[in-house]
């Protein structure tokens, strides 16, 4: 009995949610996100392959109560628009056919200086002030769920071929591993600035238009 010949799409949520919001001027919906992956299944790369699934990687938002060092008001994270426009991505996306959420955790380290503050203090110095401080919130584990996930596709050989959506060089040996075990690596990149090495251990870099498989569905 033969068994069709597979692919899986790989997104590092975090970065294609940056990318997308950067080229949308907004935070992206599921759709968009969705729309993304089938522009990938419209590449010649995968042509002839089914999908098998599509994983997306990121964490849930995070939570609790932090206090402005500097003007002591209290900001509740799972009341702010950041929480409610990622649950609301997260929930749509985990009952969407054929994609599966791999989350990883969030850890809040106080607050940092936002990029706008950052970008405006090099201009001009001045007093730091409470709306230049931002919660300083970070992932983790994300890249660790791609990378054992890269390692189980080709060891299994539950497809023939993976797209990952990412510009961590982290996965460099997830990429060596993969490709030693016979699996061909796509790597997808939307033009952010990567490491040499995550390009060479990829065995093509394919391009999508992230614009127009997104950008479409904003005006619906």
């Amino acid at each position: 009995m033969s068994f069709p010949l597979r692919y899986a799409i790989l997104i590092d949520g975090g970065f294609l949610l940056r990318k997308l919001e950067h080229r949308l001027r907004k935070f992206p919906t599921a759709d968009q996100v969705e729309a993304v992956a089938s522009a990938i299944g419209g590449h010649l790369c995968v042509h002839g392959l089914d999908r098998l699934r599509v994983y997306f990687y990121h964490a849930r938002p995070a939570t609790g109560i932090l206090t402005n060092p500097l003007s002591k008001a209290q900001t509740d994270l799972s009341n702010t628009a950041i929480f409610k426009a990622h649950e609301s991505l997260l929930d749509t996306l985990e009952l969407r056919p054929d994609f599966a959420l791999r989350l990883g955790e969030t850890s809040t380290q106080d607050w940092k200086l936002g990029s706008n503050a950052l970008k405006s203090l090099l201009k001009k110095p001045r007093q730091i002030e409470a709306g230049d401080l931002v919660p300083n919130i970070t992932q983790k584990g994300v890249d660790l769920r791609i990378g054992l996930d890269i390692a189980r596709l080709a060891l299994t050989q539950s497809v023939q071929a993976i797209v990952a959506v990412t510009g961590d060089s982290d996965l460099i040996p997830a990429f060596k591993f993969a490709r030693r075990e016979g699996l061909r690596v796509f790597l997808c990149h939307f033009d952010h600035g990567v490491k040499r090495d995550l390009k060479a251990h990829a065995d093509r870099v394919i391009d999508v238009n992230l614009v127009q498989s997104a950008a479409a569905l904003t005006r619906r």
